[in-house]
């Protein structure tokens, strides 16, 4: 059985028929259950371990999946929730910085990742039984990839509710559940699991959709690197770096052209260290990619629903450059520098797009009216956009599907929209693992070794082959250099080292966790939240801010706190 675009759901909770042994010819085993020596073959142990992996989609939640799409991008200033204000309105609060306990989408996100726990628990629970022709060596494979993905989930719930309670396979779901409480430090649990996993998973794997050593020892570097672990994280980095693989045995490098890392053709590529796995055309639209497919833009173009996610003024004119270089000293938003934007000018009315120097990744991530979108002809502006007074002149650009890939099968239609996809979605890529090397290596004061990290992720921004064309020209003044100056100062070296992943992971959900982590999300968020409130007349950030101490975590939900007695409301909550 192999995980590679194909995901088989399974169910964590399964039922366990027992056989008498008296009167056994009486007993039929019930329709639809499953025997404990179906579970414990190997096939039967190999489908459960693929529904552990099945639930990073979030299967089928808007909000619940791996990608982090609202819980890292919006929240972290890369994105709005885009639309309009009554749509999806629970979310409102969420991208306000003021979830209510009872929030639907904070409930959705957290269970979905118990579910993936519990799905692996079943899993571990299982293999003590596993039938005798299921060698030691699968056992231990199977284990691993196990532990790899349950130290996802909690990594998931760690950055997002933080104080959440800890189950493993020990604990008795019939009884011993009601004793479980969040005062659990949940690091060491986590990097428990991902030291397993890197310990015994093997280099190599029968489908390059499973877990691998070389993604264990990157979410292990990870793990350290949030909690400022710098030597150790360090250690690891440098060997995957030097050494890693994916789990189709390619070694790690960066895709030649930037915009390659999104489309189809290039799934599993050797910057995928770790990647959700998506097919179209399955039989089910879960197997696709589910996170993304309210994130398309409002009418026309693909899909024709449903206007969210739409990219913040703020990233955009991040993408501003001067001398080949970012602004680092935040002048991205003063006048002379925002980029024009057809904010507000009627679709028949004529626009010509920004001409100044430009970071050419803006243009694979953000949809600006003018310029090619993809495949798709030029983005015509507001009239793609479902309400650009509240959600600004925006479109996402990133795992959006191009005409041929639809051509080529790349998109399900089999539901409501066609906005489900066969592009997979890289949690981690290498060149996240790059820039993660770099932060570790400004805190431990190498500075020339970060900027030589970081300039390998710039060197492939800057490939004039990768460029967004327009007629056979770039089509904007597209303007990129590496740091050529040596690095001596580490302040200098880590605003460079941080804002480099402001350009090139944004919208891939990461940056709120980047901001908690470094201390900076108050000053940063707040003053994000200024800007664009000035910027649409009807603002979803009206009357919102960012609370030290508090919005860093959701809420625990409601629902699980009225359940468990034992757990403790976050701070603020």
């Amino acid at each position: 059985m192999k995980l590679n675009k194909i995901i088989i759901s399974t169910v964590s909770i399964i039922c366990i028929c027992v056989i008498s042994c008296k009167d056994d010819f009486l007993e039929i085993t019930p329709t639809a259950s499953i025997t404990n020596a179906q579970l414990t073959s190997k096939t039967g142990l190999e489908g459960t371990l693929i529904g552990a992996y099945a639930m990073l989609h979030g299967r089928g939640g808007f909000y619940a999946g791996s990608t982090n799409w609202l819980w890292g991008s919006i929240l972290g200033g890369d994105a709005n929730k885009g639309t309009n204000s009554g749509d999806q309105a629970q979310v409102n609060e969420i991208q306000a910085y003021n979830p209510q306990t009872t929030n639907e989408s904070v409930y959705d996100k957290y269970r979905t990742c118990y579910e993936g726990i519990a799905r692996v628990n079943s899993l571990l629970r299982l293999l003590p039984e596993a039938d005798p022709t299921v060698t030691a060596e699968d056992k231990t494979r199977m284990e691993a990839e196990a532990k790899f993905l349950r130290g996802h989930y909690y990594f998931e719930l760690k950055k997002i509710y933080n104080n959440a309670p800890y189950v493993d396979e020990t604990v008795d779901y019939k009884a011993g559940i009601e004793e479980v409480t969040n005062g659990t430090d949940l690091w060491p649990k986590i990097e428990a699991d991902f030291t397993f996993a890197w310990d015994n998973l093997p280099e190599t794997q029968g489908a390059p959709g499973r877990a691998n050593k070389w993604a264990a020892g990157a979410y292990l570097a990870k793990a350290l690197l949030f909690q400022g672990k710098w030597a150790a994280a360090k250690t690891l980095f440098d060997d995957v770096i030097a050494n890693g693989k994916t789990a189709n045995n390619k070694k790690y490098g960066l895709v030649p052209a930037y915009g390659d890392i999104y489309r189809v053709a290039n799934d599993n590529n050797e910057e995928s260290v770790f990647a959700i796995q998506a097919a179209a055309g399955t039989g089910t639209i879960n197997n696709a990619n589910p996170d993304f497919v309210l994130n398309f833009t409002y009418t026309g173009g693909p899909a024709g629903c449903c206007g969210f996610f739409q990219p913040s003024f703020e990233l955009a004119n991040s993408f501003r450059t001067s001398a080949g270089l970012p602004l680092l000293d935040g002048s991205y938003t003063a006048p002379a520098n925002e980029l024009k934007t057809d904010q507000l000018i009627p679709a028949a009315t004529a626009f010509t797009p920004d001409t100044g120097p430009l970071d050419p990744r803006l243009d694979h991530s953000v949809g600006r009216r003018g310029l090619p979108y993809l495949d798709h002809g030029l983005h015509p502006g507001i009239t793609w956009i479902r309400d650009q007074n509240y959600g600004g002149p925006y479109s996402p650009k990133k795992y959006i599907w191009t005409k041929a890939e639809e051509a080529s099968g790349g998109v399900d239609k089999s539901s409501w929209t066609p906005g489900y996809t066969a592009i997979n979605v890289p949690l981690i890529r290498f060149a996240d693992v790059l820039l993660m090397a770099a932060e570790a290596e400004v805190e431990l004061g190498n500075l020339e070794q970060a900027r030589e990290y970081v300039n390998m992720v710039r060197t492939r921004a800057a490939n004039p082959a990768g460029f967004v064309m327009n007629g056979g020209v770039p089509a904007a003044n597209y303007d990129i250099e590496t740091y050529d100056a040596v690095w001596t100062d580490a302040t200098v070296a880590r605003n460079a080292v941080r804002f480099e992943r402001k350009l090139e992971l944004s919208g891939e959900g990461h940056r709120f966790f980047d901001l908690v982590r470094w201390g900076v999300a108050e000053t940063t968020l707040n003053a994000y939240l200024n800007y664009e409130r000035g910027k649409v007349s009807a603002s979803p950030f009206v009357g919102a801010s960012f609370e030290a101490g508090k919005s860093e975590y959701m809420p625990i939900p409601q629902l699980e706190m009225d359940i468990l007695d034992g757990l403790t409301q976050n701070p603020g909550y």
